[in-house]
């Protein structure tokens, strides 16, 4: 029985892309071991959206590269990376054996076998836009929660941003597919569902000619055994009314907003090919708070955008003061290559970028801990994700996104279950985490 070892990095829409990986290997018999040196396969599943997403999947490749000599060990690169740079990476690491870019890899049991029986290279960066459904799937996050892809690619064309080239166009699944995945995650155990696309909120628009999302969740919401839907990616521009209903009266669809703004400035948005301006996200915002009270708002942002001046970022500055966003990520511009922002004038020096970067998240910081500290004296809901011994556990509220948002450290006289919905009662606050005793 040939041994598998899978390495998934980047975003979730990646491990999804793992798991049905391991899913196909899995049945067709291959055994997946927890360590690369005891494996014949290593698959190193990559990810190419920013530089140090960049070097870290070089660096994993050549780690995996160096235990070739050990049980004639072959490597497998898929994944974005190899999808961008397949011709360079076959130049400068030769030693890899498989290479399948970011279509087709539900053929990796095909493409071993072609492997084993000519004993030659197989290379397959084909572009196929072809949704493959009905794929096997073995679980990579612990078996009560699952990411769930509902659609692939992306027609967004920020200028900042490689997706369209290395995924391909904007591609919905097929609502009944979706259904049938996840009523077989549920009968898996899967309590929290965690919807993820590129852009989740255009769902159905190329398919059914219509934004049908929130179509999506109401069905899904009835499924037995989801407790919990969560969604990633809301952009701004398409965040439409009959959603926020949704969100608004849907108790299984958490009130959790994850909307990338990227920044305020109109000047720069525009700079960026974002769909969006300064008066839209405010007032979204405010559309949000007013309809949903307890909703959390979270967004990512890019400082160091070229052309971005000393006005810009204190523009970005002040909205976070004035808007006091729940959870805030804050990234340094990344210069892509066959990107139209790599060729923008006025590109901004590395320090500079480091020190709006801090200053943006010094401000974060603190309104992230005057927030927490509201929240003393109030319970929430809370799922169970680690025993951390000694009567303390960790887990999140409807706020927290897994390996992305903060948690909750929750004291217990009781064993408490992984997995399980507990309320808790919140008595201290961190500046990301919080601290509550099982009630």
């Amino acid at each position: 029985m040939k041994k598998i070892y899978l390495q998934s990095l980047g975003c979730s829409k990646n491990l999804v892309d793992s798991e049905n990986m391991l899913g196909i290997l899995k049945k067709k018999g291959y055994e997946i071991v927890e360590f690369a040196d005891k494996s014949d396969y290593i698959i190193i599943n990559t990810c190419s959206f920013i530089n140090d997403a960049k070097e870290e999947s070089i660096n994993s490749i050549i780690e995996a590269v160096n235990l070739k000599g050990k049980n004639d060990i072959k490597v497998i690169v898929t994944g974005c990376l190899a999808q961008r740079y397949s011709d360079d990476l076959l130049k400068e690491i030769p030693e890899i054996d498989i290479l399948i870019g970011t279509y087709e890899y539900e053929k990796i049991d095909q493409l071993i076998e072609e492997y084993e029986n000519n004993n030659k290279k197989v290379v397959n960066v084909d572009v196929d836009e072809v949704i493959v459904e009905d794929l096997p799937r073995n679980l990579l996050t612990p078996k009560y929660y699952a990411f769930l892809k509902i659609s692939e690619g992306c027609s967004n064309h920020c200028t900042y941003c490689v997706i369209p080239k290395i995924r391909g166009k904007y591609r919905s699944r097929k609502k009944e597919d979706i259904l049938n995945e996840a009523h077989n995650l549920a009968k898996e155990g899967v309590k929290e569902l965690i919807l993820i696309a590129q852009d989740t909120s255009k769902y159905g628009t190329d398919l059914y000619g219509e934004r049908q999302l929130h179509l999506l969740i109401k069905e899904l919401s009835m499924i037995d055994g989801i407790e919990w839907i969560r969604v990633h990616y809301l952009y701004p521009e398409d965040l439409y009314d009959e959603l926020i209903n949704e969100f608004k009266n849907n108790i299984k669809l958490l009130k959790y907003f994850d909307i990338p703004m990227q920044h305020i400035s109109d000047d720069i948005l525009k700079l960026m090919n974002r769909k969006t301006n300064k008066e839209q996200i405010t007032n979204l915002i405010e559309k949000i708070r007013k309809e949903i009270p307890e909703a959390i708002i979270r967004t990512s942002l890019i400082t160091g955008f070229p052309g971005e001046t000393e006005e810009d970022h204190e523009m970005l500055k002040a909205f976070l003061i004035d808007y006091k966003l729940d959870r805030v990520g804050v990234f340094k511009y990344s210069r892509e290559e066959n990107t139209p922002a790599y060729n923008l004038k006025n590109q901004i020096k590395d320090e500079v970028k480091s020190l709006r970067q801090e200053e943006l998240m010094k401000i974060q910081q603190e309104i992230s801990y005057n927030k927490n500290s509201a929240k003393i004296g109030q319970t929430y809901d809370v799922i169970i994700d680690e025993d951390s011994g000694d009567n303390e556990y960790l887990g999140r509220t409807y706020m927290d996104s897994p390996e992305i948002d903060g948690a909750v450290f929750v004291n217990s006289d009781k064993k408490l279950n992984i997995g399980e919905i507990y309320k808790v009662s919140i008595v201290d606050a961190l500046e990301y985490d919080l601290i509550g005793d099982i009630e």
